[in-house]
């Protein structure tokens, strides 16, 4: 990051944050909450990603937790075979493709990104999770079932999926038709490029 650019996202922090909270949250968090705000949260409005939420949320609507076990299990198992007809189909819908294409305009500050259903299933991602469903998982739990405008920094470490030391940040998706909660988004952003 340039100085420039690291000025400017200083600023940015401050007048989002107020100087006295810029101060107190680790600079990592300060830094990945604000680019987040800045570069994720104006495309999560956009037809590519909310329509593909809430046509799985339509598709998925009855099923049970044993349902969402089954197909996380099913998601698993594939992750360790050469035989990945799941992960294939979601890594080929329009959002992953569109969430790959975001991954690669940032220029290695982004490691990975995904986006989960209201059961906190994956809808679409650049890269293949480790598991399918996140609804066990703070970062889901944190951002989708806190609301609108919800917005969680979680630590740093190793990421199994990216092999990079990261932090993921996610934020509520909108539905700006109706205002409510119908997903979440988790961005792994590449601490150092941060």
């Amino acid at each position: 990051m340039t100085i420039g650019r690291s000025v400017a996202l200083c600023l940015l922090m401050c007048s989002t944050f107020g100087a006295s909270q810029a101060m107190a949250e680790d600079d990592y968090a300060v830094f990945a909450r604000a680019y987040v705000e800045q570069h994720i949260v104006p495309f999560l409005s956009e037809a590519v990603v909310v329509d593909a939420v809430n046509a799985q949320n339509a598709k998925f609507a009855g099923l049970q937790q044993a349902d969402v076990d089954a197909l996380d299990q099913k998601w698993r198992a594939e992750v360790e075979s050469g035989d990945k007809p799941m992960i294939d189909e979601a890594l080929a819908s329009p959002l992953s493709k569109f969430l790959m294409e975001q991954r690669e305009a940032s220029e290695g500050v982004i490691t990975e990104l995904f986006v989960t259903d209201d059961k906190g299933l994956n809808v679409g991602q650049s890269d293949p999770t480790s598991d399918y469903w996140q609804g066990d998982e703070a970062k889901w739990q944190k951002s989708f079932q806190a609301g609108p405008g919800a917005i969680f920094v979680d630590e740093v470490e190793k990421d199994e999926s990216t092999q990079q030391l990261q932090t993921q940040v996610s934020a509520t998706i909108v539905d700006p038709k109706t205002g409510a909660a119908i997903g979440a988004i988790t961005v792994g952003l590449n601490v150092e490029g941060l």
